[in-house]
């Protein structure tokens, strides 16, 4: 077999392994990172949704962050998260979070600022998570729901942003039924 031959050969070999090395790597990466979006309609509805006697009547805006650790849901949200406690910090809106009971996680450091909140009556009867409740400064509910619709949480598609901003102008606002479509993991274990 000729030098040339052999070269030809063995470069030929050489891309085919490549080319075999970078599909198994495509496939396991996609395998483990990649997860389609389980895109489902949910109907949030308030129904006996209330703050805790020690947060109920007049104060700041309150903002709940309600979720489930498991739910892979939460990754798209997150970031909005903290972008919101940046944004509306010390402007006269509180940040708590309720976390699924009997549920076991961590949020991430980003999100430290959010106060845990020991109960919040009616929480057991929402249908996904994640979402988020929004009480006024007269402590009535102004707003129950996802962050957003769709696969992601952005400040681009959020349905919360405008509702703090309302509140914080002084604007009335009740929009305690909300049906979106999106990424959501039942909160009630049927």
């Amino acid at each position: 077999m000729s030098a040339s031959r052999r070269k030809t050969v063995f470069v030929s070999l050489f891309v085919l392994l490549w080319v075999i090395g970078l599909g198994s790597l495509y496939a396991w990466y996609q395998a483990r990172y990649i997860r389609p979006f389980g895109e489902s309609t949910v109907l949030f509805d308030a129904g006996a949704l209330r703050l805790p006697a020690e947060l109920a009547g007049s104060g700041t805006i309150r903002v709940v962050h309600l979720w489930d650790p498991p739910c892979p849901c939460n990754v798209g949200n997150q970031q909005h998260l903290a972008e919101l406690l940046d944004h509306f910090a010390g402007q006269g809106v509180d940040f708590y979070v309720w976390q699924k009971p009997g549920s076991r996680g961590r949020l991430p450091d980003s999100l430290g600022a959010l106060r845990p909140l020991a109960e919040l009556p009616g929480a057991e009867r929402l249908p996904a998570s994640p979402a988020v409740a929004i009480w006024d400064r007269d402590g009535n509910l102004a707003y129950v729901g996802p962050y957003s619709e769709g696969a992601v949480c952005t400040s681009a598609n959020s349905f919360i942003e405008p509702v703090i901003e309302a509140l914080l102008a002084g604007r009335p606002l009740q929009s305690t039924g909300t049906l979106a479509v999106g990424c959501y993991c039942p909160w009630q274990d049927d």
